[in-house]
């Protein structure tokens, strides 16, 4: 599929609902589990409860705020390195309903800034720095904000769902997602 903004706004409006809706009611049997670390180098254990934070911090922190930098089109349009494990500290003391809701707030505002700019193919070819990664367009900054939602929802799901690896029994071979 062709990148295409308001299709694009259908996932990024709906990924807060999903979230609520997933995780709403759960214990935190179910919420708070982590995965198993994604590699030896990274370490990183995460639990349903923290992709809620990185969502949070990343409305906060990158992709408005770096759709920003690229209309400015100013001297610098380097973007400010983003902390992937900010959520770590930044939800302490917070209860998840607390953090569905300010995800949902969050998002909200961001989805209304985002319609407010009217984008036209022009503007959506203009472009920004990512730190590590180069050069990017505005077009695949937003292209990519939908699919790291999609991503974490699927990550929140797999975590959720191997929680019964073992208690599926042989069926395991059947269950893709706990591959």
């Amino acid at each position: 599929m062709k990148f295409d903004i308001d299709r694009s706004i259908e996932v990024l409006t709906v990924t807060p609902l999903t979230l609520r809706a997933l995780l709403t009611n759960l214990s935190e049997a179910w919420t708070h589990q982590t995965q198993e670390p994604k590699s030896e180098i990274q370490n990183e254990k995460w639990s349903p409860y923290d992709v809620i934070g990185h969502l949070i911090h990343g409305e906060e922190t990158d992709w408005i705020p770096r759709a920003r930098i690229i209309l400015a089109q100013g001297a610098d349009r380097t973007f400010v390195p983003f902390d992937r494990f900010a959520q770590f500290e930044n939800s302490k003391g917070k209860s998840l309903t607390q953090m569905l809701d300010e995800f949902a707030r969050l998002r909200s505002e961001n989805l209304d800034t985002l319609r407010s700019w009217n984008l036209t193919d022009q503007r959506l070819d203009l472009g920004g720095i990512h730190p590590a990664l180069g050069p990017v367009t505005l077009r695949q900054l937003l292209a990519t904000w939908v699919v790291h939602d999609l991503n974490h929802i699927r990550q929140t799901v797999t975590i959720m769902a191997k929680q019964y690896k073992i208690e599926v029994g042989v069926w395991k071979e059947y269950l893709s997602i706990l591959q």
